[in-house]
């Protein structure tokens, strides 16, 4: 299953981003229960955004009186090892995997579902809590997963050295003559997708996500032709730092990269680009482990993060869109012209949404991902 794309506007898209937003006034309405409330939540997410710690649960705490136990892990692999471990020894509350992994963390037992009546679901901006996001959000009736924020992972390049097709296209990642930092996942997806677009498949890329059978046969033409064309690549990347490094240190003219490093990059002439097959979307959020201990204080975190202020600040630490109304208050200009230089309506009717993956399909997949870094 995949996301409802008409659910994204481009004005909507613009309002509810709020990546760069300064410190926020007063915070958002809280409960008389979260005012009241005092203790700690232990927090396990993405590592490579100290505005997290220095801003957003500073004003968390100021706003509930509950404390953040954060933990910086650098990508869900890592995440979920550490979720496997706390599900014996305890210690973790909640995490922020993505919408199309917390199903098989479900599926190997570490996550219990979230009461919705604790939370503010009406907070939520259309498309991002409901429709076909709720769908998948769920098992059964229970509420497994509720949204922190979403962006886009597509071409960071360098306008002056990069070498593109026109349009720009996935297939300038595996162009020779432009250095590359790539996440081995992404890109054999990338280059699946090219070779989809390209008519070099025998079936439909998407039959891989929903067919073991087919991801095997789709995954060996497209490891096999990334390995062909591995030369150019300078640097793998599994989180932000490295995807910048690759950038700054390693001389790389173009990547496979998350929206938030080509804002970080965008004043030392590099630009983000949609390519012409449509950029990779990602939709964030929060699970509770099966074994949580401080319930209530987790379930005022993801609260917090449904509000205006809340998650203006938790989208612009990760330099992504925010998911709840009324954000749209707080965005900063030069976001809002950073996103829109990217993202035109045509762009945003080509987001490719990350399908759903099952724990086989991504146990498989990493395996590919290791045979090309290899190779």
């Amino acid at each position: 299953m995949t996301h409802d794309k008409s659910a994204f506007s481009r004005r909507r898209f613009l309002q509810g981003s709020a990546a760069g937003a300064g410190i926020l006034a007063a915070p958002a309405i809280i409960s008389s229960k979260a005012l009241a409330s005092s203790g700690e939540v232990n927090f396990i997410g993405w590592a490579g955004y100290p505005a997290l710690a220095e801003k957003v649960f500073p004003a968390f705490t100021a706003a509930t009186g509950i404390t953040v136990n954060f933990k910086e892990l650098p990508d869900q692999d890592t995440m979920f090892a550490e979720g496997k471990v706390a599900l014996e020894a305890g210690g973790v509350d909640m995490l922020e995997p993505t919408i199309d992994r917390w199903g098989g963390w479900n599926s190997n037992g570490l996550l219990g579902a979230w009461d919705a009546s604790k939370l503010a679901m009406d907070n939520y901006l259309p498309g991002l809590a409901d429709g076909s996001a709720g769908e998948r959000s769920r098992d059964g009736d229970k509420l497994m997963y509720v949204p922190s924020n979403w962006g886009t992972e597509a071409l960071v390049v360098n306008e002056a050295n990069a070498k593109l097709s026109s349009p720009a296209s996935l297939g300038d990642l595996f162009n020779p003559e432009n250095p590359a930092v790539l996440r081995p996942h992404s890109t054999l997806a990338a280059m699946g997708r090219w070779l989809d677009a390209t008519g070099k498949l025998p079936r439909p890329w998407m039959d891989g996500y929903t067919d073991m059978a087919a991801m095997t046969e789709l995954w060996d033409i497209a490891l096999a032709e990334a390995i062909k064309a591995k030369g150019n690549v300078v640097q793998w990347w599994s989180g932000e730092n490295e995807a910048n490094a690759g950038f700054t240190a390693n001389g790389a003219t173009v990547g496979l990269c998350w929206d938030s490093t080509g804002y970080n990059l965008r004043k030392d002439g590099y630009k983000y680009i949609a390519p012409a097959e449509g950029a990779f979307a990602w939709h964030q959020g929060f699970v509770l482990m099966k074994n949580a201990t401080n319930v209530d204080q987790a379930h005022e975190l993801a609260k917090f993060v449904s509000t205006p202020e809340g998650s203006a600040m938790w989208a612009a630490a990760f330099s992504s869109n925010a998911v709840g109304k009324g954000s749209a208050d707080f965005i900063d200009p030069e976001v809002a012209a950073y996103y829109g230089g990217t993202f035109d309506d045509a762009a945003l009717a080509k987001l490719w949404w990350w399908p759903e993956q099952s724990a086989e399909f991504i146990a498989k997949r990493s395996e590919y991902a290791d045979k090309y870094k290899a190779a």
